[in-house]
C-alpha cells in the first residue's frame, strides 16, 4: 500500500516515481539492478533498440546543467524507443517568470508521459509529484536527475550496479566514500543503496567542513584520515568537489585539498588489493584524484557511465510499463 512515506509507491506498490532511494524496499532496488543487466547487451547490438516505450513521451527538464547526466537519460529513452523531448529550460518560459508547476501544466497538455527532472532545489521533483496527484495525473512518471544537495537515485543505482558487478554483491563489503560528502545528493543516495542493499560497513572520509553534521546518525563510520578509512576497504567512491554549492571558505586551495584527500596510487595501496575505484564525473584530476588512479585498472570510472545507461533504462521502462 502506498503511504504519505512512500510517495513513490502505487497502491499496488510498483514503482510510480524515482525521487530518492531512502526508504525503497530492497527488493525494488534488487529488480532495477536485475532488469538493468539485460539492457547492457542492447548497446552490443547493430540496431540498439528495444520498442519497450514506443509512442511514449519522454521529457529532460533540466533546470541545472549537466551534459552527462541529460546525455545519457537521452540515450536510455532513445534505446528504448521512446520520443525524447529536451528544454532547454534557461531560455524557456520558466526564465520569463513562469512557475515551475504552470510549465509542468503545460508540458501534461503536450500529452507527457514521463518526466526526468534535475533541480538545483532540494525537493523539486517531489513538488512536482505531489502536484500530479492532486491534478489526478497518475499516469505520469517523475524520475528525479538530481535535486539540489538531495538525492540523485539513478546515479547511486548504476554505483550499486557496478559494485555488484565487480563485487558479486554486497553483505561483506567494507566501501568507502571520500571528499565533499556535506554538498554531495550522490553520497545520500549511496549511504541509502549501501545501507538497504546490507553493507555491514560504510566508512565516509573527509575534512569536517565537508561532513553533514549527523553522520553517524546515517549508520556510516566517520574517518578524518583518509589512510586510516581507506585501510582494507574493498571499494572506494570518490566524490567530486561542488564547488558551485559551497558558501565561504570550507577549503584550503584545490592543491591543498588535494595533497591530504587527493586519492593516490600511495593511498589506494592501503585499500585491499582488488579494490574497485569508482567516481560519479566530471573528474578534477590533481584534486580529487591522481590521473594516475584515475586510468589505473583498478578504476571502473567509465565503465560505471556504460552501465548508467542500462540502469536508467530499466528504471524508465519499470516505471513506464
Amino acid at each position: 500500500m502506498s503511504t504519505p512515506h512512500h510517495p513513490q509507491l502505487d497502491r499496488d506498490g510498483r514503482l510510480q516515481h524515482l525521487l530518492t532511494l531512502e526508504g525503497l524496499p530492497r527488493e525494488i532496488l534488487t529488480s532495477i539492478l536485475d532488469n538493468a543487466a539485460p539492457f547492457l547487451a542492447v548497446a552490443e547490438r547493430e540496431i540498439k533498440k528495444v520498442p519497450l516505450l514506443r509512442g511514449k513521451s519522454i521529457f529532460n527538464l533540466f533546470f541545472e546543467n549537466s551534459t552527462r547526466t541529460r546525455t545519457t537519460f537521452e540515450i536510455a529513452a532513445k534505446r528504448l524507443s521512446a520520443d525524447i523531448v529536451n528544454l532547454n529550460i534557461s531560455t524557456s518560459s520558466t526564465a520569463k517568470g513562469e512557475s515551475l508547476l504552470d510549465t509542468i501544466d503545460n508540458l501534461c497538455a503536450m500529452h507527457a508521459d514521463m518526466f526526468v527532472v534535475r533541480h538545483a532545489s532540494s525537493g523539486a521533483p517531489f513538488l512536482i509529484a505531489r502536484h500530479l496527484a492532486n491534478i489526478g495525473r497518475n499516469d505520469i512518471h517523475i524520475v528525479n536527475a538530481g535535486d539540489g544537495r538531495h538525492a540523485h537515485p539513478t546515479q547511486g543505482l548504476l554505483d550499486m550496479y557496478t559494485i555488484r558487478h565487480y563485487k558479486g554483491g554486497f553483505e561483506h563489503l567494507r566501501v568507502a566514500i571520500v571528499g565533499d560528502i556535506l554538498h554531495s545528493r550522490v553520497a545520500r543516495s549511496q549511504i541509502a543503496a549501501l545501507t538497504t542493499l546490507g553493507v555491514p560497513e560504510i566508512r565516509v572520509i573527509g575534512p569536517g567542513t565537508l561532513l553533514p553534521h549527523d553522520c553517524a546518525r546515517l549508520g556510516v563510520r566517520v574517518y578524518h584520515d583518509i589512510r586510516e578509512g581507506l585501510r582494507d576497504v574493498d571499494v572506494v567512491m570518490m566524490l567530486r568537489l561542488q564547488n558551485e554549492r559551497m558558501n565561504g571558505a570550507l577549503l584550503p586551495t584545490p592543491q591543498e585539498f588535494f595533497k591530504v584527500w587527493g586519492l593516490t596510487a600511495e593511498k589506494l595501496a592501503l585499500a585491499k588489493p582488488d579494490a574497485i575505484v569508482m567516481h560519479p564525473g566530471p573528474l578534477n584530476r590533481g584534486v580529487e584524484i591522481d590521473s594516475a588512479v584515475a586510468d589505473s585498472p583498478q578504476a571502473v570510472i567509465l565503465p560505471q557511465v556504460t552501465f548508467g545507461i542500462a540502469v536508467r533504462m530499466a528504471v524508465m521502462s519499470m516505471l513506464a510499463a
